[in-house]
């Protein structure tokens, strides 16, 4: 097994440290045009971080099973060495790249993603708003286990990227030197990733690199002031009402649905998906 650090662990008193800088930053230089920070919401949000810490250890059981299994079936092995780890970090951020992408576009995943996207403030405590069931991840990195990547190595790459994404998370940086904006995910990217308006919406879904959306068509720049959170924000700071609520809501659509078309595009469909007769007569009504 592949002697590797945990990038979490060692990187939590960069995290508090950073934090507490950014958290003094407003103190002494407050920004009209920042968020900034509120008690409850930075506190919801280190409580979802931690009670993700709790549930992650949880669902790798599973995971780690399968990981294993695909390992031990595959004849293929990559090693790790200086040379290969930069390359599984790049195809890492890949699969990373359509994992993202595919938890904002189907319902039944975003309901594990939205809560990172839940608060309405953007500062490096909302890096940290974390979900607890991640059980939805794991399907997007079979195949790098596939072709020899090592269950640890993977691992390791994860946290990597997990950890590069922390500090993009403020508002205090408001553009890096253009080359570094071109290959990089940035602040500047990230802040139109949790952006709630129209434009904006389901874009910049990089992790360590902004590349793939240059290729995939989904990057826009920073132009007009994000507003954060959600489309239709919960207004709680209670965590497990953060954790739940998207699938609670598929709950009672479900209960309220006419026929399997219906449920079925209620949880695989996209966060906003209803039926057409649904769409059309809201259509009406607002026309009326």
């Amino acid at each position: 097994m592949p002697n590797l650090p945990d990038v979490v662990l060692w990187s939590i008193p960069a995290f508090v440290l950073l934090t507490v800088i950014e958290v003094i930053s407003y103190r002494i230089h407050p920004d009209d045009d920042a968020d900034g920070y509120e008690a409850k919401d930075a506190a919801t949000s280190v409580g979802m971080g931690l009670g993700s810490l709790v549930f992650d250890f949880v669902w790798k059981i599973p995971i780690v099973a399968i990981y294993w299994a695909v390992y031990e079936l595959t004849p293929l092995r990559i090693p790790v060495l200086w040379w290969t780890v930069p390359l599984m970090l790049f195809a890492q951020d890949f699969f990373y790249y359509w994992s993202h992408r595919g938890h904002h576009v189907i319902r039944i995943l975003w309901a594990c993603h939205v809560v990172h996207h839940s608060s309405k403030k953007f500062n490096l405590t909302t890096a940290l708003r974390q979900p607890w069931t991640s059980l939805t991840v794991w399907p997007f990195y079979v195949p790098l286990v596939a072709v020899g990547v090592h269950p640890a190595a993977l691992a390791f790459c994860s946290s990597a990227n997990l950890v590069y994404q922390f500090w993009i998370h403020t508002e205090r940086i408001d553009k890096m030197p253009r080359w570094f904006e071109f290959v990089f995910n940035t602040p500047s990217h990230h802040r139109v990733h949790h952006a709630s308006q129209g434009g904006y919406l389901d874009r910049n879904f990089g992790g360590i690199l902004i590349i793939w959306d240059r290729l995939f068509g989904s990057w826009v720049p920073e132009v007009e002031r994000p507003v954060y959170g959600l489309t239709k924000n919960i207004n709680t700071f209670n965590p497990f009402k953060v954790a739940t609520h998207e699938y609670l809501a598929i709950g009672r659509d479900l209960k309220a649905a006419r026929g399997w078309r219906e449920r079925a595009g209620r949880v695989f469909g996209g966060p906003g998906w209803a039926p057409a007769a649904a769409v059309e007569q809201t259509e009406e009504s607002v026309t009326a």
